[in-house]
């Protein structure tokens, strides 16, 4: 583990994309995880899924590579690969539902060091509910990865020992990759694997847990 500067959106995207094992079938939840794409090594045999019906997603799209009808399920441009397929809805959460995916990878608003999920909503009374898919990939998945930064606007960490926000998905998370740590999570609570700009001792007294 080193300690140095905190990684960027992409180079989270970039440590996600190293630990996701080869051949695996992944969906890349909305918002920073659909970075994840841009980053995945070819010949890394990873199928991706988008839960508005596709398997075969490739990274974004831009310039003339942009067509208006190939999305993600965050309505942003797409590329497609070789082989890639399209299908209902309804189809796409039966993969989802039925145990297909090896990997999701979600944004989060908490993550509890049991690896309890929270991620669509804040609880706040003007808040907007945004489930989506959420819950059928927490718990539909093999492995759930979560993308986000380790502390919030105020300063809060989003790692907790409880989740105080309304649940997602019950110990579905498996690791934790944020900006300036990454962490493992289960039932023996958290485990420090990487960590950027911070010290383990700063790190350990700002969220309030042990970390193994």
């Amino acid at each position: 583990m080193s300690a140095g500067a905190t990684r960027t959106k992409d180079d989270i995207a970039a440590a996600i994309a190293r630990d996701i094992p080869t051949g695996s079938y992944v969906n890349l939840g909305i918002g920073q995880p659909t970075l994840v794409a841009d980053h995945l090594r070819p010949g890394s045999g990873v199928v991706l899924h988008t839960e508005n019906g596709m398997l075969g997603m490739g990274p974004a799209a831009v310039g003339h590579e942009v067509d208006a009808d190939l999305i993600n399920a965050g309505k942003l441009p797409v590329t497609e690969l070789p082989g890639a397929a399209y299908f209902h809805q309804a189809d796409s959460f039966a993969m989802m539902r039925g145990g297909h995916l090896d990997v999701c990878v979600l944004g989060a608003f908490q993550v509890s060091a049991s690896g309890d999920l929270a991620n669509w909503h804040t609880g706040a009374p003007d808040a907007i509910p945004a489930v989506g898919g959420a819950m059928d990939l927490a718990i539909g998945a093999k492995q759930v990865f979560v993308m986000m930064t380790l502390f919030a606007k105020d300063g809060s960490p989003k790692l907790v020992p409880a989740c105080t926000y309304p649940l997602t998905g019950l110990g579905c998370v498996s690791r934790v990759y944020t900006d300036v740590a990454t962490f493992e999570v289960g039932p023996h609570g958290a485990r420090l694997l990487a960590l950027f700009g911070i010290t383990r001792v700063e790190l350990a007294a700002r969220l309030g847990l042990d970390l193994g």
